[in-house]
């Protein structure tokens, strides 16, 4: 099997199964439950890239196996955060300004797009999984893995400390500055930038899919300009008021030290 029929046929896979998910949300009127599928559809990418591809055995099964562990990690915490408590205010808005025409709108500005860039944030599990050489693992696989390691303690840590957080109603209003929250406004989104840095490490030791390192500038896109930190911060900076002070002291994506008072800020 070439590459291309390879790609041709995971596409095919994640845009059926994201129609068929759109039929759900149509029926329950809530297009928010695409975020919630968003991690499980790396897996099963990276699973039909493990059955199909023709590459290096431990290097496919390490692919799966990585993006298993972020996929469903990141879809039982989105499906314990959002499911059950209505469609996410920013589908909703789209929603009401489209009208009737929202449900065949949905299908391509959300469904099938999210479908596309998971495509092609996933291309260094695809191709990597599909180049032969070397045939076993190497040391920059250690580092593409320990990188990833990272990732996924900052995502984890940072999710779960953020949850516990929300759940004391006596910090409602206040700033989420402590643990993790420290050193990065976004400690998720950092971890989640290099979780796809440390699997295109991982994919570029398979001997040289370079090209590939479009899936995790993607990402790095999306979670830093697109959907994740930049458009966070406007309302935060609008809805907590010592958000500036925040915002003043502590890093804005990667992980450093608190600025002490008097420092600059940029």
């Amino acid at each position: 099997m070439s590459t291309a029929e390879l790609l041709g046929i995971n596409l095919a896979v994640v845009l059926v199964l994201l129609t068929a998910l759109w039929a759900v949300s149509v029926a329950v009127r809530d297009t928010s439950i695409v975020d919630v599928f968003w991690g499980s559809g790396f897996v099963v990418v990276a699973w039909v890239t493990y059955a199909l591809a023709d590459g290096s055995a431990d290097r496919r099964l390490l692919l799966a196996v990585l993006t298993t562990a972020w996929g469903l990690r990141l879809t039982i915490h989105l499906a314990r955060r959002n499911l059950g408590h209505g469609e996410d205010p920013r589908y909703a808005r789209m929603r009401e300004r489209a009208g009737a025409r929202w449900p065949l709108r949905s299908l391509v500005v959300v469904f099938w797009l999210q479908g596309v860039l998971l495509w092609v944030v996933s291309l260094p599990v695809q191709v990597g999984g599909h180049d032969p050489t070397p045939a076993g693992l190497t040391w920059l696989d250690g580092v593409g893995v320990a990188v990833w390691a990272v990732g996924l303690f900052f995502e984890t840590v940072g999710d779960r400390q953020l949850t516990r957080f929300r759940a004391d109603p006596a910090n409602q209003s206040q700033v989420m500055d402590r643990g993790l929250w420290r050193y990065t406004r976004h400690p998720n989104y950092f971890g989640d930038c290099a979780v796809w840095w440390g699997i295109y490490l991982v994919a570029l030791a398979a001997g040289g899919p370079w090209w590939t390192i479009v899936g995790p500038l993607v990402m790095s896109v999306l979670l830093i300009r697109v959907s994740g930190a930049a458009p966070l911060e406007q309302g935060m900076r609008r809805r907590r008021p010592g958000y500036d002070g925040y915002v003043a002291r502590t890093s804005g994506f990667f992980p450093w030290p608190p600025r002490r008072r008097g420092q600059p800020t940029s």
